[in-house]
């Protein structure tokens, strides 16, 4: 078997610490249980009579962490911008919406690793409830209506059409005259979505078209060789690598870098060994990464070991 066969069988499997699809699916289960607990504290020790334990949950809860539908609320809440986006008080609609994500992320994140999971979803969230809290400050039919924004939909969203943009002929169902193409996935998606948002202010469908928009910008970008979730990544590693007591930097040695600082042909040329733990962590790497961000020596050792498999 050849080793970009063996590659695409490699799946991220559920539970995996670096299955960034299922951390995110993750996060919002948490988040929902925690605000359900949250609520029942306010039911079991609300008196009778107004408020509501439903009305003293919205003020001293929800209104902190939901994004508001005017700016001058949001300047003193900025934070809800990112937190709206992680935030469901309704069971069917968080199902809905993390089997939605499953769906699409899975698809990605097996066509070009889990790189650029988080990214999309975070910017499609944010690109979401910029335009919400535009809409909602500037047009003068929602000023006196005060709407919230949560809810993960604009982030699918854009993951959605990121997907559908990567691989739009990816077919799922095989077993069914060969499959269904990803493209009318992406329909029945958009259009359950729309008539999910029904009659509520258009400020709602125009955050979920703006997720879409970024997630089509976010694959062309990519396409031109600008990843915009590159900076997250970084930072990602350099947090991690700064509570990781291992990561301690290598000494310099000075006669060592005296020998390697010389710029003729270097004294020889090794050829690394062919080890199946070798292949497993490059595979790895595709898998997170992608195959472009492989050196050329990784590349060739990858076809050296092609190679020799189909010898």
């Amino acid at each position: 078997m050849a080793v970009t066969e063996k590659n695409s069988r490699r799946r991220i499997l559920l539970g995996e610490s670096n299955n960034a699809l299922f951390n995110l699916v993750a996060i919002n289960a948490v988040i929902f249980v925690i605000l359900g607990f949250i609520q029942i504290i306010y039911k079991v020790t609300t008196q009778a009579g107004p408020p509501t334990s439903s009305e003293l949950f919205q003020k001293h809860v929800l209104d902190w962490i939901a994004l508001p539908g005017n700016f001058s609320t949001f300047a003193t809440r900025p934070w809800t911008l990112l937190t709206a986006m992680f935030i469901h008080v309704d069971a069917w609609l968080l199902i809905s919406n993390m089997l939605w994500l499953w769906a699409f992320g899975y698809i990605l994140q097996d066509l070009t690793g889990n790189r650029q999971i988080v990214p999309l979803y975070l910017y499609g969230g944010l690109a979401g409830g910029v335009v919400f809290l535009a809409i909602c400050t500037l047009s003068p039919g929602l000023r006196g209506f005060s709407p919230e924004l949560i809810g993960a939909n604009a982030g699918i969203m854009a993951i959605a059409i990121a997907t559908t943009m990567v691989s739009p002929d990816y077919r799922i169902f095989p077993m069914l005259n060969g499959g269904i193409p990803l493209w009318i996935l992406t329909i029945v998606y958009v259009a359950i979505d729309l008539a999910g948002v029904g009659g509520a202010p258009y400020a709602y469908h125009l955050s979920h078209a703006a997720g879409a928009a970024m997630g089509f910008v976010f694959v062309q970008e990519l396409r031109k060789g600008r990843d915009w979730g590159g900076w997250m990544h970084s930072l990602y590693q350099w947090v991690m690598n700064l509570a990781n007591p291992n990561n301690v930097k290598e000494k310099k040695v000075f006669k060592k870098e005296l020998f390697y600082k010389n710029q003729g042909n270097p004294p020889y040329t090794k050829t690394p060994l062919i080890t199946q733990q070798k292949v497993d962590e490059l595979l790895d790497k595709i898998s997170q990464k992608g195959y472009q961000h492989l050196t050329e020596e990784e590349r060739e050792f990858l076809k050296r070991a092609s190679e020799e498999e189909e010898l």
